[in-house]
């Protein structure tokens, strides 16, 4: 069997999001559990978070199957529904969704009478994706109100710089003058909000990457927000090689030996979900002791550097990231984010479960 695996940590899961609503212990907390929860298994972390307040999702068949595995806190559609029809899915499985334009507006305007449907309004406060503007949130509010096929209605929003120093004070100062007056719940915090801004947490807290223990803010891991990682990938070395001063290796001899160096080749690749873009210098974990890769990342291996690691041998294990070789440093170190590498996890990885 080939020797990469993925562990996903699921007392780890529960921790971050003891976290959260150890910080904001007046909200319920949506777990957002979108992208196959991140790329650890939408069934598994919903069940490792059996007693969460909700989850939260954006695949309308993703809320469903939760809906019939027995789930039956509220699970709520972040992108709302895209077409008319779904209006009768999202009302049998008694889902909430997200509305934020006009068009949603109109398309449940149309509902025969039945179950309501419970509603998060969005206010686009100034990330300019998805939301009314603040000029229009009071008509689609009166929309809202008059129509008998909704049911309770929640205030939402998203921040663009709650991972930054620009921060959220001036969409919540939006948020604020456009809602005045309306007496409803409210919900602003995603992961960056719930761990720095705690003025932001109201009525329902959105906690998303923090609950794999990947931390939101550049510069720092989860760690240092007292999260814990969930999902470790690893492999082993599986061949031993010794390169000669000049010699190169992998494709386009991306990486030259300037003096004689030893080399592990790692069963990892790009087809598991290992970054294809990251550089030579990205960490590694060999043993209990950081290196580095070398050269092009393939298909199916990776080659690391063993010339501090004099004691690795054939099957010695290898972490990508995770345990011990932080997400964000990865990610850091291939130009991307946490975020990326773990919702790139190939199906054909192995998963391991620890309770």
């Amino acid at each position: 069997m080939r020797p990469i695996s993925a562990t996903i940590d699921l007392a780890a899961l529960r921790h971050n999001y003891g976290v959260a609503r150890r910080l904001a212990p007046g909200a319920a907390a949506l777990a957002v559990v979108k992208a196959n929860a991140y790329g650890h298994g939408i069934a598994r972390a919903a069940r490792a978070l059996a007693d969460a307040g909700g989850f939260a999702v954006v695949e309308l068949d993703a809320a469903v199957r939760l809906r019939e595995t027995g789930f039956e806190q509220p699970i709520v559609l972040l992108e709302g529904f895209f077409e008319a029809r779904e209006l009768s899915v999202i009302r049998e499985y008694r889902l909430s969704t997200v509305v934020h334009s006009f068009e949603q507006l109109e398309m449940m305007r149309g509902l025969p009478a039945g179950r309501a449907i419970d509603v998060m309004v969005k206010l686009d406060s100034g990330m300019n994706r998805l939301g009314f503007p603040p000029g229009d949130i009071k008509a689609a509010l009166e929309q809202v109100k008059a129509n008998p096929a909704v049911g309770a209605i929640t205030l939402i929003t998203h921040f663009a710089n709650a991972d930054d120093e620009k921060g959220v004070q001036w969409q919540l100062e939006r948020f604020e003058r456009a809602t005045a007056g309306q007496a409803m719940a409210r919900s602003l915090a995603n992961s960056a909000a719930i761990l720095r801004h705690p003025q932001t947490h109201a009525d329902v807290v959105r906690p998303g990457i923090m609950l794999y223990g990947c931390s939101p803010f550049a510069g720092t891991t989860g760690a240092d927000v007292d999260l814990k990682p969930v999902m470790t990938l690893a492999s082993e070395i599986i061949a031993v090689r010794d390169l000669a001063p000049g010699e190169a290796v992998g494709y386009g001899g991306a990486y030259t030996a300037e003096t004689a160096q030893p080399i592990g080749v790692v069963a990892c690749g790009y087809a598991d979900g290992y970054p294809r873009h990251a550089p030579t210098d990205t960490p590694v974990l060999v043993g209990d002791r950081l290196t580095r890769t070398l050269g092009r990342v393939s298909m199916d291996m990776l080659t690391v550097d063993l010339s501090g690691v004099p004691e690795a041998r054939v099957g010695t294990r290898v972490v990508l990231w995770g345990e011990g070789n932080p997400v964000e440093h990865v990610a850091t170190a291939a130009g991307t984010v946490g975020y990326e590498l773990l919702c790139a996890l190939a199906p054909r990885v192995r998963i391991i479960e620890k309770a």
